[in-house]
């Protein structure tokens, strides 16, 4: 196969895009790791009291991520994201208001490999979610294990991540004041072992712990579709009930994260590398189900809600995909 590479005269401002998404995949990869070899480096070093200082702190502010986590503004408005939304480009689409007195829990589909969509429209202000959405503040709920990384942690707070687990999305949707957004990547990790470009399959029929939160703190229900997130990545095939496939949800149940075999660009050239292809993403937020408290909802309550969901989800689905580059004739596989 014949390499094609980057052209050698490109405009700064394309240089630019291209090392703001270089250092977010790095981040996403391989960023946690370093933190924790900085940190066991340093307690092996003359400066040791720091690190023990820094795991007192650790011990302190354990909490943290599950109360809320700690956003920070200047973090979240890093003139390097504008330079990575510009990569794709990456839009958040508005298609209703949203009353802060209230809180919401945005189902955020599909997963992808990285969720690129989640990260750009959620935790930066590089699409503009405080304007689009005023009184709103979003937290993107990530694996609890990614909060244990020395360092990594607080990184990852000051853009709005948050813990995954039920007490911190319990904590967000409790909040009497409101304005509180959870977004919840409903298919998880399993759903990214089926991305790839054109895939349209949502695993989202046998999930419903984000239905029951909602129910139980009436917090209010956006179906959020985020056209173009499978068209960033190719995926090694892993049909089910391959060999590879077999081992890859092996160790997303052992491990709770998913191991995608994805390529796409690399830096130089366009052939091969982890860098995602620039590709749109349209980031559509729909209309939001007004939901009734019910402190101990039924199962059959549930149901329903979890039916009128996912009602929601195809039509803004439907409604969108044509304007966003999906043929009139493909439709969402739910599973």
């Amino acid at each position: 196969m014949k390499i094609q590479f980057a052209p050698l005269h490109l405009p700064l401002s394309r240089r630019l895009q291209t090392a703001a998404v270089l250092k977010w995949i790095f981040s996403f990869l391989a960023l946690a790791q370093c933190c924790l070899a900085v940190f066991i480096l340093l307690l092996l070093s003359d400066y040791w009291y720091l690190a023990l200082l820094y795991g007192a702190w650790l011990y302190l502010d354990r909490d943290t991520p599950s109360s809320g986590g700690r956003r920070s503004s200047w973090i979240r408005n890093w003139s390097l994201w504008n330079h990575f939304r510009d990569y794709f480009p990456l839009t958040l689409v508005k298609t209703a208001d949203l009353d802060p007195e209230h809180n919401y829990i945005f189902g955020f589909h599909p997963h992808g490999i990285l969720v690129a969509g989640a990260f750009g429209n959620f935790c930066t202000e590089a699409t503009g979610f405080s304007q689009l959405f005023p009184g709103l503040k979003s937290h993107l709920l990530m694996l609890p294990f990614w909060f244990k990384v020395p360092f990594f942690r607080d990184y990852i707070m000051g853009g709005g991540l948050v813990s995954s687990d039920k007490s911190s999305a319990a904590y967000l949707l409790s909040q009497k004041s409101g304005g509180q957004v959870a977004v919840i990547a409903v298919g998880g990790p399993p759903e990214s072992l089926d991305a790839r470009p054109g895939a349209l399959t949502l695993q989202i029929l046998s999930r419903k712990g984000f239905i029951k939160m909602a129910l139980v703190h009436g917090a209010r229900l956006v179906p959020v579709f985020s056209f173009g997130e499978n068209e960033l990545f190719n995926q090694v095939e892993n049909p089910r009930g391959s060999l590879i496939r077999t081992i890859q949800e092996g160790l997303q149940k052992k491990m709770g994260v998913a191991l995608p075999l994805f390529h796409a660009r690399g830096v130089f050239q366009y052939n091969f590398g982890l860098l995602p292809f620039r590709n749109p993403i349209n980031t559509v937020v729909g209309e939001p189900i007004v939901v009734e408290k019910t402190p101990n909802p039924s199962r059959e309550s549930i149901d329903q809600l979890h039916k009128v969901y996912l009602e929601k989800l195809v039509q803004l689905f439907e409604a969108n995909k044509t304007r966003y580059g999906v043929p009139e004739n493909k439709h969402l596989n739910l599973i």
